[in-house]
């Protein structure tokens, strides 16, 4: 049975369960940031002080306002982007780590719970 049990084909069963496994971790925390992300992006850093309000810059308020309008824009698609690819990620991989986590159960069910011993084999043949 142990040896059985090590074959290659049930190890690649296991690493392929094990590598869908942490794609589906990643893809579902990436999916909990990006949702995050989308509906509070990134304000954005601003030192600029507008010219109306005695900055030395030459950019006005809304000029300011417009740029920030961008980046959170930005911020938001970023986030579409990422929460799209994260879950395609845990399209792909959930059915792949289902079904061949259903391939080791069927052949755990399907193997025999106790391996006879030579001694027993013995035994029963003598």
């Amino acid at each position: 049975m142990a040896s059985s049990r090590w074959s290659l084909r049930n190890i690649y069963l296991y690493l392929v369960c094990l590598i869908t496994l942490i794609m589906v971790i990643v893809s579902v925390v990436g999916l909990v940031r990006s949702s995050v992300e989308l509906i509070y992006p990134d304000p954005g850093y601003y030192y600029d002080v507008p010219k109306e309000a005695g900055g030395s810059s030459d950019r006005t308020a809304e000029d300011i306002e417009a740029e920030r309008e961008s980046q959170e824009a930005q911020s938001r698609r970023y986030a579409i982007i990422e929460l799209v690819g994260n879950a395609a990620m845990l399209l792909v991989a959930g059915p792949l780590y289902v079904y061949h986590w259903r391939k080791i159960e069927v052949e755990h069910a399907e193997a025999p719970a106790i391996e006879p011993t030579a001694a027993a084999c013995a035994r029963t043949s003598a």
